[in-house]
């Protein structure tokens, strides 16, 4: 299901044994865009302290009520590993508390949650070869690559042919807990309207100046089904989307993935 990420922000976080507190903002990978933790106030119940939460441990995701339901106790997200939320998550930070759930390393794999295409199911399958791995990785590639929900929105968007507006949200994908597309408020440009954009149309981020370049002209994103957050996104509106930008849809790729997974036996 599609939704704006708006409505996860204050999310009710519900453990087998209570509610541990409620969704701030989430951090996503800045190379495949998929949703790795989501930030969780605490409240009283742990002093204010925030914690991660992965859509690893997410049983059920329940927008209609404001919940997300996971497969934790209290007591393990008192114990797990502390992270200073205030500082960037670094990939040791990973390990530690990927270690700690025994979940398995996400970049680990060739798909979206490294050994899977979803993190449904995913729990608790950490084995010696794949912790072997990810010690390789991290030796490899010491750092992570996770941004912050909160301080992407707002950065510029350049077109090829100039300014179309900002970052002004992002719609989630809760089944793969992927970003499938920015929200684009071109009021600067084109008040009063917003569109949607595929990270897989974005051709680079430049972090130091915040602004994100993407392959598309002023003129394509002027003739896009407009946005409105008040609509739910169908598969009809998608295809008239991916059809207008003669571009594949990211469901027909994740299809052709899962064919080949299937045929290699994997």
């Amino acid at each position: 299901m599609l939704t704006n990420a708006s409505h996860l922000k204050g999310l009710a976080i519900r453990a087998t044994d209570g509610e541990l507190g409620t969704v701030e903002q989430f951090y996503f990978d800045d190379d495949t865009w998929a949703i790795r933790y989501l930030l969780v106030d605490t409240g009283g119940w742990l002093s204010g302290r925030r914690v991660l939460i992965s859509p690893f441990s997410v049983i059920q995701a329940d927008l209609l009520a404001g919940r997300l339901d996971v497969a934790l106790t209290k007591k393990q997200v008192e114990r797990s590993p502390d992270i200073d939320t205030h500082q960037p998550v670094s990939r040791q930070h990973e390990v530690a508390y990927l270690g700690y759930y025994g979940y398995p390393y996400y970049w680990g794999g060739p798909y979206l949650w490294g050994p899977a295409f979803y993190p449904a199911g995913l729990a608790n399958t950490t084995s010696a070869s794949a912790e072997a791995r990810a010690e390789r990785i991290l030796r490899e590639s010491p750092d992570s690559h996770l941004r912050s929900s909160e301080a992407v929105t707002g950065y510029r968007i350049e077109s090829a042919d100039g300014e179309i507006g900002h970052v002004d949200g992002f719609v989630v994908d809760d089944e793969a807990w992927a970003i499938r597309y920015i929200e684009v408020a071109t009021r600067n440009w084109w008040p009063g309207r917003k569109v949607l954009v595929s990270p897989a149309w974005i051709e680079r981020v430049s972090w130091t100046d915040s602004k994100v370049y993407v392959g598309l002209s002023r003129e394509a994103i002027q003739g896009a089904p407009e946005y409105v957050e008040s609509s739910p996104i169908t598969r009809e509106y998608e295809n008239r989307l991916y059809f207008h930008y003669g571009r594949p849809p990211y469901w027909l790729q994740e299809e052709q993935h899962r064919a080949a997974y299937s045929i290699s036996g994997v």
